[in-house]
């Protein structure tokens, strides 16, 4: 069995630092996580600096990426003026994100959610246009922290919009870190049935995103995203901490005979620099407990 784990440490593991790096140093993480084999790697946000600080010079940082090939370098957008940018870089891939509750959605994108999936709908047609893949992310999908418990069937309805509409893959966030392994395994078991791969984008804010990442394996997940050295956040949900680890989630599927590609000795190292980059220490266990051997072989 094989998985596609994505590692959104560029983008959505940088964002909500207190440390703002310059553009050379966010294409170097980019490289770094190449080198070590991850295979797809979102790595940048068009989002106005403005609101977001930490992710200024998105171009800047795609022009300086040493392509790998076999790798999928994806960028986020928003709405179509982020989207408008994204399709003048050397990106191959396009995700799109918005949360399924109003006032989340209102407060990270500053529009209603139907405004937002109908921004997402046209954004999945122009990419396609332009010969780039379209991931939709649906965030907020396990609970919000302004709203409370979220609606599957709510979810299920958008999730359905999409994947008429053509998108590329659909990734259940729980953008919070509120959700457990059972509501994972029956909102990604539901989601299978639309017909298109599935992943998930996990937060450990009460320490059960690894659970909930190999609940959603279980279920059918495809794709898992995941930040190397657990870093990253919301800047707009409150109390919201770093997404799942990248090291200890390809420990973990290593261990459970899951192939990912990745050399995890490699994203050690990668983890590493980042904390000496970043001059704290991370989230992550794995980088700091060590490789065990039969895992590492």
């Amino acid at each position: 069995m094989r998985v596609t784990v994505c590692d959104v440490a560029p983008r959505d593991g940088l964002q909500n630092d207190a440390q703002v790096l310059d553009p050379e140093t966010r294409a170097e993480l980019v490289n770094r996580l190449a080198a070590a084999g991850v295979q797809r790697i979102e790595a940048v946000s068009f989002v106005s600096p403005a609101r977001v600080p930490q992710m200024a010079g998105a171009e800047e940082v795609v022009a300086a990426i040493d392509r790998r090939e076999g790798v999928v370098y994806a960028g986020l957008a928003l709405n179509e003026r982020g989207y408008d940018r994204l399709r003048e870089t050397t990106l191959d891939e396009v995700h799109f994100a918005f949360a399924v509750s109003e006032e989340f959605n209102r407060r990270n994108a500053g529009a209603a959610v139907e405004a937002s999936v109908e921004a997402g709908e046209r954004i999945v047609e122009r990419a396609h246009e332009d010969g780039l893949r379209a991931t939709v992310t649906l965030g907020t999908a396990f609970g919000c922290p302004f709203e409370g418990r979220v609606d599957p069937a709510r979810v299920l309805e958008l999730a359905r919009r999409f994947a008429e509409g053509g998108a590329d893959e659909l990734v259940l966030a729980d953008t919070v870190g509120v959700g457990v392994p059972r509501q994972v395994r029956e909102l990604v078991g539901e989601a299978i049935g639309l017909g298109v791969p599935v992943g998930v984008h996990l937060h450990n804010t009460r320490n059960t995103g690894i659970a909930n990442a190999f609940a959603a394996v279980e279920a059918g997940a495809t794709v898992l995203d995941a930040s190397v050295g657990g870093v990253g956040g919301c800047p707009f949900a409150p109390r919201a901490t770093g997404n799942i680890s990248t090291e200890d989630l390809v420990y973990l599927l290593h261990g459970e005979g899951i192939e990912t590609g990745i050399d995890l000795d490699a994203l050690v190292e990668v983890a590493q620099w980042l904390e000496e980059t970043l001059g704290r220490e991370l989230e992550g266990m794995v980088y700091r407990a060590g490789v065990f051997a039969p895992v590492s072989g």
